[in-house]
């Protein structure tokens, strides 16, 4: 049976000719990969493992920053395509059918956690509420990348799936059109969208802020 590699577990695209931003028809490679798969071939679908698995991480973190809990739920996408082979159509090129399946796994992992009560950070609506006095700059203790995930919490899921791919991902309309399985002209809109509520969030974030300082520097 295939296992996931272990080499460099962090952030890092891969870099192969099968790469969700190439678009267009599956690589003579990735075919005959998939086709082995498809046949029970465990060693063809390892070789899909390793072209994939840091890229699925990636964009898992993009949603989920621990890495732990993503790197269980990248073993639990490939488990879920590995079962799913016989669906895939092979016409069709691997990568977006696994990134549709990774999200949604994601997404099913944070709707079941926020039930729980324990996951604060991914809503899907953010609050504008005045800032307790008592607390100091929400932004002082993140560096650029937490406060950005913190603002895409405020966007509703459907339009933060779109702007993680698009613009933080590198995705192509065409990819995120196949991940989200919605047409390119949705995509195109979403992003737009996506990007107004990203800069509002963020301005009334600073905002917050902003209150927070004058309130500490007058008491």
């Amino acid at each position: 049976m295939w296992t996931m590699s272990e080499s460099d577990a962090e952030d890092q695209a891969i870099e192969s000719e099968d790469s969700p931003e190439n678009g267009g028809v599956p690589s003579e490679s990735e075919v005959r990969l998939v086709h082995a798969a498809r046949n029970g071939d465990n060693d063809a679908f390892g070789e899909l493992v390793q072209r994939y698995e840091r890229r699925v991480l990636k964009v898992i973190r993009r949603f989920i920053p621990d890495l732990e809990m993503a790197t269980d739920l990248v073993q639990e996408s490939f488990l879920r395509a590995f079962e799913r082979m016989d669906q895939f159509d092979p016409s069709r090129r691997f990568g977006p059918w696994l990134f549709r399946l990774a999200v949604n796994l994601t997404y099913d992992h944070l709707r079941k956690v926020r039930r729980r009560g324990r996951w604060a950070l991914f809503t899907d609506a953010g609050e504008d509420r005045a800032p307790d006095p008592a607390v100091s700059d929400p932004r002082r203790d993140l560096d650029l990348s937490q406060e950005v995930q913190v603002v895409l919490a405020e966007i509703p899921e459907a339009y933060r799936t779109v702007l993680i791919l698009r613009d933080l991902e590198g995705f192509c309309t065409s990819d995120v059109a196949a991940v989200t399985d919605r047409s390119e002209a949705t995509i195109r809109w979403r992003l737009a969208e996506a990007r107004k509520m990203f800069r509002e969030a963020w301005e009334r974030r600073e905002r917050r802020a902003d209150k927070a300082r004058l309130v500490q520097r007058d008491t």
